[in-house]
């Protein structure tokens, strides 16, 4: 754990590179010392039907949900969200000179009686 989804209005992938983006959030995640590399996973949602503020055509979002288990200080957490969120702003900065993007980043704990996992990257990756 942590999750990462970005969901992103269809219209963005003319204008932005979202894989670089994708990794743009990993490395942040990582440099915070809060998650272990294997249980990092970014993935990018492409939303084709949206509407967005006033519906003009060059508006666009990113929307950052950030799922991970319990334990962490609200401090841990504001330093987790704030990394995260400035990594991806400087990712998208080019976007933002235009006025017609918004971005939005969410931390949701997640419940540890509601949750199962199985994970065999993470010895890999602990005995190197």
């Amino acid at each position: 754990m942590p999750h990462f989804e970005v969901h992103y209005s269809a219209n963005l992938e003319e204008r932005a590179d979202v894989p670089s983006l994708c990794e743009a959030i990993r490395q942040a995640a990582l440099s915070t010392g809060h998650f272990e590399t294997g249980g990092i996973r970014v993935r990018a949602i492409r939303c084709d039907s949206y509407a967005v503020a006033d519906a003009h055509p060059d508006n666009a979002f990113v929307d950052i949900w950030v799922k991970i288990g319990v334990g962490r200080s609200a401090e841990e957490k504001k330093t987790i969200g704030k990394t995260v969120f400035d990594a991806a702003a400087q990712c998208l900065a080019a976007q933002f000179e235009a006025p017609h993007l918004a971005m939005s980043l969410e931390i949701r704990e997640i419940n540890p009686e509601l949750s199962w996992r199985k994970n065999s990257i993470h010895p890999r990756l602990r005995s190197t």
